[in-house]
């Protein structure tokens, strides 16, 4: 039987119209006679015939010898045999599969960014009607009925096409939302309370200090939060929450996990998310998407929480012996504890900053060369103020840093308003030497695919990364990062937990990194900064200590404890008041590594 391929052509990468006859070329099917690569007569682009199509290779090779990056042959997995769910266009990218939520349980979805989550949400939310591949036509619903008959999601779908359920989402990018609404946060909230829940929401999720603010003037982590609080009031059968986790310390994500646990005891959740430890602390059960980003996604049945991350990480499937990844992802078994350098980069002490209503102290401090230094703290404590004190671009009120150096930084927000490709704006910036430069950062960032795209139309993973990239291309003694993570997936921030700590040694450089993911923490600092205090009000720190000091007392005031799991060696957040959990809080060892 021959092999089921997949063609996407991503439209975006096509600059030059030219290559689609360089590629009609040199496909051997259309030397011989027949039409396997056509050129679009309106739009002008390449279609690629999957049933004539050999897999050759022949036509991407040319591609990117011309330095476009914009075609993928790939073949399915040969046991997929199966209609798809959902095709967006012609050499577009293909779902297979749908995960499926349960009523009174919580369905955790893990996977590579580009591989079809949010995809899914939209069509078990009503938003998107799949078209079983048929691209351009309008499927009869009774067509989408038949393929999922005898499955479990089955009927809930007829609900969905009988109306007879209420859906209520959660988008991924919460920060569009002051682009689409405008005005006082304490409106939108009220105009979309259906469930009379909306004053204890605002208790639970601490936004009452916001309410008189409008839209566009709160952060990113107020802005997940009232999106998380406005999804939760409509009165929903279903709810499906998109990334929630983003912009969100580590108290407030594991807040969220219990809020949503309180509102939705009879009711089915759905959340897609990045971040391991709080999918393993919330979810009852997991399905894990797999296949090439941007290509096609195969939604795996579900699994329990361990065994479904622990099955994500392995990259191995073994009940349908497929291996949708040639490495598994590991953890470093056991959190680092490097000797540091005593050969110290820059020192701060007694740094104070006050603003109206907040104030920051930092008593004492210093960055070792060669080591990354990670930054632990809930939100509004002053993590980027001081990081913006230390860059140059905010004076303190007092206080001495003491140390001439060069810095790259790297903010919280990524601004967009570059107007050329990302090729364009990496070489304006890039001082490093190019071909190192491609060795070390753009080629494991995977960003020598995307030198052709706009940088205005990037994702928001891809935008991190073009701004991880160019924080490296600045020749520095001292790398600031601010939370590095937000957008990628797990793979993703691991690679860039390698390329970090790489760079750092090789080049004999240091670094300063914010985040909240405290897996990716775990695996590249060598020292660690707590930020204490009271959130929004006064924000402290006493000095810099062992990581593993660092982690016990963050996690000291968050009140979980974190274990390590025996088979990939990954942090484990342990059910509150479980064995375990007491245990480890009797001996004060909130992250057992």
């Amino acid at each position: 039987m021959a092999k089921r391929r997949i063609a996407v052509i991503n439209k975006e990468l096509w600059k030059d119209f030219s290559l689609g006859r360089v590629i009609m070329n040199v496909c051997p099917v259309n030397r011989s006679g027949e039409e396997c690569i056509t050129i679009d007569p309106k739009t002008k682009f390449p279609i690629i015939d999957e049933k004539l199509c050999i897999g050759c290779g022949l036509c991407v090779k040319a591609a990117e010898k011309a330095g476009c990056y914009a075609i993928s042959i790939v073949n399915l997995p040969e046991q997929l045999e199966e209609t798809p769910v959902h095709r967006f266009g012609v050499n577009e990218f293909v779902l297979f599969r749908l995960p499926y939520p349960i009523t009174g349980q919580i369905v955790g979805i893990v996977g590579s960014n580009g591989i079809g989550k949010t995809t899914s949400i939209s069509i078990l939310s009503g938003e998107l009607k799949p078209n079983l591949g048929k691209v351009g036509e309008d499927v009869d619903f009774e067509d989408i009925l038949k393929l999922f008959r005898g499955k479990e999601i089955f009927d809930y779908l007829k609900k969905l096409e009988e109306k007879t359920i209420r859906t209520s989402i959660k988008p991924q990018r919460v920060d569009k939302i002051p682009k689409l609404y405008k005005g006082k946060v304490s409106k939108l909230l009220k105009n979309v309370d259906e469930r009379g829940i909306l004053n204890d929401l605002i208790d639970d999720l601490r936004l009452e200090n916001i309410l008189d603010s409008e839209i566009i003037e709160i952060s990113g982590g107020e802005l997940q939060r009232v999106a998380i609080a406005a999804c939760l009031s409509r009165d929903a059968d279903f709810y499906y929450l998109d990334e929630p986790t983003s912009f969100l310390d580590v108290f407030q994500r594991l807040l969220t996990a219990k809020i949503i646990r309180k509102y939705c005891k009879d009711r089915a959740v759905l959340i897609a998310d990045h971040d391991l430890a709080t999918l393993d602390f919330l979810a009852d059960r997991i399905h894990i998407f797999y296949g090439v980003p941007g290509v096609y996604g195969i939604v795996s049945k579900p699994y329990s929480v361990r065994v479904g991350i622990n099955t994500f990480l392995d990259g191995y499937i073994k009940e349908e012996n497929i291996r949708f990844r040639n490495y598994p992802v590991v953890f470093s078994t056991n959190i680092i504890e490097e000797l540091t350098s005593p050969e110290v980069l820059i020192s701060f002490k007694n740094i104070k900053k006050s603003f109206d209503k907040f104030e920051l102290h930092v008593m004492s401090g210093d960055v070792r060369k060669k080591e990354v230094l990670a930054v632990l703290g809930a939100n509004a404590l002053g993590k980027t103020t001081f990081t913006r004190i230390i860059a140059g671009e905010i004076e303190a009120d007092e206080g001495e840093i003491s140390g001439k150096i060069k810095i790259s930084y790297k903010p919280q927000y990524i601004r967009t308003n570059f107007d050329g490709t990302v090729e364009h704006l990496l070489s304006t910036a890039t001082e490093t030497n190019k071909d190192d430069y491609k060795v070390n950062v753009l080629t494991p960032l995977n960003l020598d695919k995307l030198l052709l795209k706009d940088v205005k139309n990037l994702s928001g993973g891809e935008l991190q990364k073009v701004a991880i990239a160019l924080t490296f291309g600045r020749d520095a003694d001292l790398y600031l990062l601010d939370e590095p993570s937000a957008f990628l997936d797990v793979e993703e921030r691991l690679t860039v937990a390698k390329l970090i700590k790489k760079l750092i040694e090789t080049k004999e450089k240091s670094a300063l990194v914010i985040d909240h993911d405290l897996l990716f923490l775990s695996q590249l600092g060598s020292r660690g900064m707590v930020f204490l205090g009271k959130p929004g009000i006064k924000g402290y720190v006493r000095d810099v200590t062992s990581l593993k000091n660092a982690f016990n007392t963050f996690l000291s005031t968050v009140g979980v404890t974190f274990r390590r799991d025996p088979q990939t060696g990954r942090p484990r957040a342990n059910k509150l008041d479980s064995q375990l959990d007491r245990e480890q809080k009797e001996k004060g060892d909130y992250f057992c590594m």
